[in-house]
């Protein structure tokens, strides 16, 4: 018996210190709506069914368990929905002692809302910035003075758009252009496909000639905010807001609601030592365009455009995710000898 509780005794303190897992890429999904597996899909199942990612890891500070490949250099999270979320999982995972995230690259991979003046259904965006649009004042659209284009201010700001703009009243992320232009370069050929419904729903958008065009892969700055909103007048507002935020530089083209949360997090991180935030990519597949067609109204747009079966594109969005997404993973675990140390594009 004795010999018995040391051997037990030895396992434990052999696992307890256990050199931490070497996380080559981590796949970042917000939300599943099932099993991991086997029924309808979202933003993690195909990354597990085609992937291999058939290890699971108890994860109980985060929405749901960890999935990985067998050694566990892939690794996969569900953020769950909204910035908060988001912040809060990748915050807990970077902190997990049994990984070593210190050369891992962070793949964030999901669906969005598209501006269809720059781009169709379907399409795959590689974002540059990150723009939150949550920190802000705001007025009622009905109370606000009559020559201003919007309720939403900047905060600390009398009116919308004030200049100077200070950045550091708004979580605002570029993206390593570098590392950005690699993940573009290879994959910009890739054939997303087409489908029936989503030719039938572009054709709504009669003069959009962007949200014309098939599926394709684009590079594109995104707008994080909790609120989901839609219309042709928050269009305008998400444009002008990424534009006045990125000093001009950003043209909005996808809205989703973790990925400010998700890059704070990661910045944190990475001034604790635990992440090099310099190897985060986002990419934003178009699951639903973010304002009414021409003749229709946003309300009516809406109502259409819910979670799941309801987004014009949702499966082939989430196609584009792991298509296009994975072809990223496979070049970085493939070139890892050169790429733990010195990122691609550099």
């Amino acid at each position: 018996m004795r010999t018995l509780i040391l051997a037990c005794a030895v396992a434990a303190a052999s696992l307890l210190h256990a050199a931490p897992v070497q996380v080559k890429v981590v796949i970042v999904t917000m939300f599943e709506p099932g099993a991991d597996s086997g029924d309808r899909p979202g933003e993690l199942q195909l990354w597990v069914e085609k992937e291999g990612l058939t290890r699971t890891w108890d994860f109980p500070a985060g929405e749901r368990p960890l999935r990985s490949n067998e050694d566990g250099s892939v690794l996969a999270v569900v953020t769950g929905i909204g910035t908060i979320r988001a912040a809060t999982t990748i915050t807990a995972l970077g902190f997990d002692p049994r990984f070593d995230f210190s050369k891992a690259y962070w793949l964030v991979a999901g669906i969005a809302g598209v501006d269809p003046h720059d781009a169709p259904l379907g399409a795959a965006i590689w974002a540059d910035f990150v723009v939150d649009g949550d920190l802000a004042h705001e007025i009622d659209a009905r109370e606000m003075p009559a020559d201003w284009p919007t309720g939403y201010l900047p905060l600390r700001k009398k009116v919308p758009y004030e200049q100077p703009m200070d950045p550091n009243e708004c979580l605002v992320f570029r993206l390593d252009p570098a590392l950005v232009k690699w993940a573009f370069d290879t994959t910009v050929d890739t054939d997303i496909g087409d489908t029936p419904a989503i030719q039938a729903r572009r054709a709504l958008y009669v003069g959009f000639e962007n949200a014309q065009r098939p599926p394709l892969v684009l590079r594109g700055d995104n707008l994080s905010a909790s609120t989901y909103w839609h219309g042709t007048l928050l269009n305008k507002w998400a444009n002008e807001w990424v534009r006045y935020f990125t000093g001009g530089e950003g043209n909005y083209m996808t809205t989703a609601m973790e990925d400010s949360g998700t890059l704070h997090a990661l910045a944190k991180l990475g001034k604790a030592g635990r992440v090099d935030p310099s190897r985060a990519l986002v990419l934003r597949t178009a699951s639903n365009f973010d304002m009414q067609w021409p003749a229709g109204d946003a309300a009516g747009s809406l109502s259409g455009e819910k979670l799941g079966e309801g987004y014009s594109a949702y499966m082939i969005s989430l196609e584009a995710a792991h298509l296009v997404g994975s072809k990223v993973v496979h070049a970085l675990v493939a070139g890892w000898e050169d790429y733990a140390d010195t990122p691609p594009g550099r």
